[in-house]
């Protein structure tokens, strides 16, 4: 088989999901994303559009501006017509199924250059926008247990996972996405694009909107819970509504290098699994299991991990039960911090953890041989893939 590479990755800053505040609310999800994707062919003058075999776009809600977002985006682009375009949609995992799709295309020689994208704008395509469930479902499922806040309060009871816990989380990740921006470590992957301050002044969006530089755990405390009383799960330790779009560039490893192109990470394998809906959370643990099971590893082989924090309380049992970390901070998980702080735009965020894995195995982990990111999906999805490092 051939080996699949990361030539690049990029992605927009993420912007508050609002209609008066969000810095990307004058904004089209499509024009995000058409951004980044102006960006890699900018950066990578070497590849042009019309040399990429297919484009694989994940979306979570793929309604309204975000219909067939994966074609309507690349013809809106300007890109040309004959190049495949796919939309991919498996909830909050949508962008790294659209990678995995795009690298497993390249390893059976169905291609050599690939895009895989995700994208969301939570704000103009709200959740369960133009929604209609099958009645079916809920003869399985009792309706109120299916949201994803009451999902998360399920799982911090079933593995005991305290609010305080999920509150010092939280605190952590804003504290590590600050200290991560602020060195500049976003600076690479980041493509700035126009946004305007709740003023109206434009300007140039470089940072994530939704980093919290004052987060407490005094304040997260006196927070209500809303999804069950005297609960876990608050607003300070669930990801917020967000808008932003990441993309990658995926490439066989012999091309890579007839055209003599940079890159350090391949991709191995990943691993899609279903679990209880009402548990949806808790996906990345049999993801990740099922993945080192096949690649005949461990959790102690990893030397990095992306674990996309839908919810304080989510995020932790996957921790624990995993045998990774036990309460943060961590020292190899979310090292930037991770969606309580980044933001969390569902279908944008799979591919935007392996954008970020890819930066940090570059830059602060370069002795790590593997990195996994993961993260679970609604309605019960959990995706993981595993990356390793080669030389040039």
């Amino acid at each position: 088989m051939k080996e699949c590479v990361v030539i690049d990755g990029v992605r927009s800053a993420n912007g508050r999901a609002h209609k008066d505040k969000g810095w990307f609310r004058n904004v089209r999800p499509e024009q995000l994303l058409i951004k980044v994707y102006q960006a890699l062919f900018e950066r990578n003058p070497k590849v042009k559009p019309e040399d990429v075999e297919a484009v694989f776009c994940g979306t979570a809600n793929q309604a309204g501006m975000q219909n067939d977002i994966a074609r309507l985006t690349w013809l809106a682009g300007g890109f040309p017509e004959v190049v495949a375009t796919n939309g991919v949609n498996q909830q909050c995992p949508s962008g790294m199924a659209a990678t995995e799709h795009a690298a497993r295309a390249i390893m059976c020689d169905e291609g050599d250059i690939y895009i895989a994208s995700g994208v969301e704008d939570m704000e103009k395509v709200p959740m369960m926008f133009a929604m209609d469930i099958s009645p079916k479902i809920f003869e399985r499922y009792n309706m109120g247990d299916l949201p994803m806040g009451n999902t998360a309060e399920k799982v911090a009871e079933l593995w005991k996972v305290s609010r305080k816990d999920a509150e010092v989380m939280a605190y952590w990740s804003n504290k590590k996405a600050a200290a991560a921006r602020d060195a500049g470590k976003f600076a690479w992957e980041i493509v700035p694009i126009e946004g305007e301050k709740e003023d109206g002044t434009k300007f140039m969006v470089t940072t994530d909107q939704w980093i919290r530089d004052d987060v407490s755990v005094e304040q997260m405390a006196t927070m209500k819970t809303p999804f069950k009383e005297n609960g876990v799960v608050t607003a300070g330790v669930s990801s917020p509504l967000t808008a932003g779009a990441a993309a990658l560039l995926l490439m066989n490893r012999e091309k890579a290098d007839e055209l003599g192109l940079d890159y350090h990470i391949k991709y191995v394998g990943g691993a899609m699994v279903g679990c209880e809906p009402t548990v949806m959370g808790v996906g990345p643990i049999y993801a990740a299991q099922r993945l080192l099971k096949r690649a005949r590893l461990t959790v102690k082989d990893i030397g990095v991990w992306e674990l996309n924090e839908a919810f304080g309380s989510q995020a932790l049992a996957c921790l624990r039960e995993l045998g990774i970390a036990q309460n943060a901070p961590f020292d190899n998980v979310n090292v930037w911090g991770g969606a309580l702080a980044l933001g969390h735009p569902l279908g944008e965020s799979g591919c935007r953890i392996i954008v970020t894995l890819n930066s940090i195995m570059k830059t602060d982990f370069k002795d790590a041989k593997y990195g996994v990111a993961m993260l679970c999906g609604g309605f019960g999805n959990g995706n993981a893939s595993l990356w390793q490092r080669v030389d040039k």
